[in-house]
């Protein structure tokens, strides 16, 4: 899952990128509103996080924006105003949650997951493939009805081979979803992650069950392919 995080304080930029960061999240920043405005027109976010007391753009304007060009990325606004009006206000421009400074880690991560539940391919949290269970919501994979013990990077990287299953996905593509800016180019850490997954979910004398296609990438494919 791909986020976007706007905020113009360092103070609680930095945290909140290296929490959700830590939480498996790929996470993209700014502290600009016009900055943040052109990040979202040249990509494809799952959350956008935005402060709405903001330099060039302010919050309000770039979520109207955001609605303006029919984008339904879902949006968590962060303010430090929390009269009634305020939060009436953002909601009536589109925003999907509100949620008011200070605020604890933990509760922006749940508004965060939960916000992330929804608009999903199917009204389930289930998804399966073959002997494989993944639960949308609680974030773990299953094999044979086992949890399999993935790290959040292992798991975000399943889950975006499983919604995508049939497609041959790239390495950059996986980079992008899953992992931040940080990435070195020529990095061969997605293909460590997937052969750590294959250990963890693939039983012995068994096909695995992501594939590797030489120079284009991985794929989980349908059943019956």
């Amino acid at each position: 899952m791909r986020l976007l995080v706007v905020e113009d304080s360092p103070e609680l930029l930095k945290p909140i990128v290296a929490g959700l960061s830590r939480s498996g999240y790929a996470v993209e920043q700014a502290s600009n509103g016009n900055v943040a405005a052109q990040l979202i027109r040249d990509n494809r976010f799952d959350l956008a996080i935005l402060d709405i007391m903001l330099p060039g753009m302010d919050g309000l304007s770039l979520l109207r924006a955001i609605r303006q060009a029919k984008d339904q990325t879902r949006v968590l606004l962060l303010t430090a105003k929390d009269a009634v009006e305020d939060r009436v206000l953002g909601l009536r421009a589109g925003a999907d949650d509100y949620l008011t400074k200070p605020f604890a880690f933990d509760e922006l991560l749940a508004r965060v997951e939960a916000l992330l539940r929804r608009g999903r391919e199917s009204n389930s949290t289930l998804m399966t493939v073959g002997r494989l269970s993944l639960d949308l919501a609680a974030k773990t994979a299953s094999v044979d009805d086992e949890i399999a013990s993935l790290t959040p990077r292992e798991y975000a990287i399943l889950e975006f081979l499983v919604r995508n299953r049939g497609r041959v996905v790239s390495r950059t593509e996986i980079e992008r979803e899953v992992y931040d800016e940080l990435v070195e180019p020529m990095s061969n850490v997605v293909d460590s992650a997937v052969c750590a997954l294959r250990r963890k979910i693939d039983g012995p004398n068994r096909p695995s069950l992501i594939q590797t296609r030489r120079g284009l990438g991985y794929v989980v494919p349908r059943e019956g392919e």
